[in-house]
């Protein structure tokens, strides 16, 4: 399909050329619910901990005789029954990483650049071509867009005035367009690729990058 390409300024730059594999699929928006949790998997650090018995810095001597005291039984201070003893089927270190094919990671980015195809969510750019590093050009362009919350996927992170002024902004972010991925796409309700971003993405989820 044919897809308007427009200039940083909202003026039109002629068009692009989409791929219906990519951006026209069928919407399979479980892998899109179970590619978020991979990725969110994968941002947990893992280095939750508690210490157990063992690392209790307590004398391992039995409190008081078994029989004869009237209380109970017991043994170590360092009982999880005590105060400051050990805790039991606590946390310990270790990855939350799951696997996630890479075919169903590719459906679930085809996915959603379908369902924001269909939604008129998505826009190209000829380029991000921001004169100056400042919030207040940045708005003015987004205003010339008319957009308020948004993602920029450009080729290479080439566009620094855009990046910096981008970092003053909760609405708005800028990923280059290897790390364009299926969490940060359903934060926003735009996504604005430029075009070289567009063919990369394209080569990418086809498998013809090199």
């Amino acid at each position: 399909m044919k897809w308007q390409v427009i200039k940083f300024d909202g003026k039109a730059s002629g068009d692009i050329e989409l791929d219906d594999a990519v951006f026209n699929v069928e919407a399979k928006k479980e892998s899109l619910a179970e590619v978020v949790r991979w990725q969110l998997a994968r941002r947990q650090a893992g280095t939750h901990a508690v210490k157990c018995r063992g690392d209790i810095n307590r004398t391992k001597k039995k409190l008081y005789r078994q029989k004869g005291t009237g209380g109970a039984r017991h043994g170590a201070r360092t009982a999880n029954i005590f105060v400051g003893g050990g805790v039991v089927f606590g946390p310990t270190p270790r990855c939350h990483c799951f696997k996630v094919n890479k075919k169903v990671r590719k459906l679930a980015l085809k996915t959603l650049l379908s369902i924001k195809m269909k939604e008129n969510n998505i826009v190209i750019c000829e380029d991000f071509d921001l004169k100056e590093a400042k919030v207040k050009s940045l708005l003015s362009s987004l205003d010339k867009l008319k957009l308020s919350s948004a993602l920029f996927v450009d080729s290479s992170l080439e566009c620094e005035n855009l990046k910096k002024a981008c970092s003053n902004l909760h609405n708005v972010s800028l990923l280059p367009a290897i790390g364009f991925n299926v969490y940060d796409g359903l934060r926003y309700e735009k996504i604005v690729f430029t075009r070289k971003a567009v063919i990369n993405i394209q080569e990418r989820l086809m498998g013809k990058a090199s």
